[in-house]
């Protein structure tokens, strides 16, 4: 039997559950489906998952073509108009063994060809934890799904439903395996990280998830949390940024904008010299952190002085590695229904963000020569330091281990190290 074709779309969350698909649709023998995980973030994603859902009906013309992802769950009925697609199922459906059992061969044409419930109803964590997904050298452990709040730009809690979290037992035992695999780093994953445990008994925050986990499984040697809300950063958390060496010293932040009144109008709860004082203080506790961010350029309403705000925001808060996207209006949100910016002026916007960013990054790369880094192999000849800076090396490293290095320069995006 053929083995089905994933196409992934998206977030790391995204491909986290690709990989536990893959387990599913195997086990119910779908293998000559192709199955396409939508990305939902902005209206050029749901395009984008459009043309690919074309492309591969091209590549396979007979193959059974199931989506799934945000954008079928958020947008069901724009994808079973599509005369390409044979199935239509949900964020929730698409974790559920029964679903895909259904699915199977001889009963392909027999099942509801949308399978899309109410993600807001759904309250319990799918049991759809893997090992090993990730390169030979880190895995990915998703710890939350969904999101409570409502940013006025972002259709994603209709795609991923409320905050849920899987329970810290449950979490450790799973890190404990991968530790047991061979795994050097484990990078916890979510929707809306630093809401983990607000629906578990005795309300635990993601500080106390990070010191279970470094307690309970002393080997392993590194963990990375991903995307984080800044505000939401608990005491036991700053206390394991200054504490604990194994914690790596690199957080990107959902910062969004610079300006207050734009913070206000996307419904963030934070403000721009909260971003600039929880910098300052993780930079006092952990010297050598390093931070990335999100911004998004051209927000509607945005004047220039608000984007010169969110520009100056890269030095006040010190950001290392930005993520920058230029704002697109995305239907049944707040902001779609605001004024909004002029597309030549978003593009400039992200344009002037994008090489405030990289001159960031550069003097960071800059910094680093003569220095010695732990660097994890992720191939023969690239790896990652503790900040998250790519290495680039002329000879074979051990891949999956971490090796000592020394830099010697930087090519404008990577370090460049001897092994030292």
């Amino acid at each position: 039997m053929n083995a089905p074709v994933f196409t992934t779309l998206g977030c790391r969350l995204n491909a986290y559950e690709t990989e536990a698909m893959k387990d599913l649709a195997a086990q119910a023998g779908l293998g000559d489906a192709v199955v396409v995980n939508t990305c939902a973030v902005t209206a050029e994603a749901v395009r984008k998952a459009r043309q690919e859902i074309r492309r591969l009906r091209r590549a396979h013309p007979d193959a059974p073509i199931i989506v799934t992802g945000c954008a079928a769950q958020t947008e069901p009925e724009t994808f079973a108009a599509m005369p390409e697609v044979t199935r239509v199922i949900g964020n929730h459906e698409k974790m559920q063994a029964a679903t895909w059992a259904a699915m199977a061969p001889d009963l392909i044409g027999r099942t509801e060809r949308v399978q899309v419930d109410d993600i807001l109803s759904v309250r319990e964590t799918a049991g759809h934890l893997i090992d090993g997904f990730g390169t030979r050298s880190r895995a990915y452990v998703q710890v939350q799904n969904g999101c409570d709040h409502r940013c006025t730009f972002c259709i994603i809690p209709y795609g991923r439903g409320n905050s849920r979290s899987v329970p810290a037992g449950v979490v450790v035992e799973q890190i404990k395996r991968l530790v047991g695999a061979g795994f050097n780093e484990v990078v916890l994953t979510g929707v809306d990280l630093t809401s983990w445990g607000a629906d578990l008994p005795a309300t635990p925050r993601l500080g106390d998830l990070v010191r279970r986990i470094l307690k309970l499984v002393p080997d392993l040697p590194r963990l990375r949390i991903s995307s984080i809300d800044s505000i939401e950063a608990d005491p036991a958390l700053m206390e394991g940024i200054a504490t604990e060496p194994r914690l790596m010293p690199h957080l990107h932040l959902s910062l969004q904008a610079g300006d207050d009144m734009i913070l206000k109008r996307m419904k963030r709860r934070h403000l721009r010299d909260d971003a600039i004082r929880f910098c300052a203080e993780a930079r006092r506790l952990r010297p050598d952190i390093v931070f990335g961010a999100d911004i998004i350029a051209g927000f509607p309403t945005e004047t220039e002085t608000m984007f010169e705000n969110s520009l100056k925001l890269i030095a006040d808060c010190g950001l290392t590695w930005l993520h920058v996207f230029p704002y697109s209006p995305r239907k049944g949100t707040p902001a779609a229904r605001m004024p909004q910016v002029a597309g030549g002026a978003i593009r400039i916007r992200a344009a002037r963000l994008r090489d405030a960013g990289a001159a960031r990054a550069e003097a960071h790369l800059a910094a680093q020569h003569g220095q010695r880094h732990a660097v994890l192999m992720e191939s023969p000849r690239m790896g990652r330091t503790a900040q998250f800076a790519e290495v680039i090396f002329d000879t074979d490293q051990p891949e999956g281990q971490i090796v000592s290095a020394r830099v010697r320069g930087h090519d404008g995006g990577r370090l460049l190290a001897d092994p030292a």
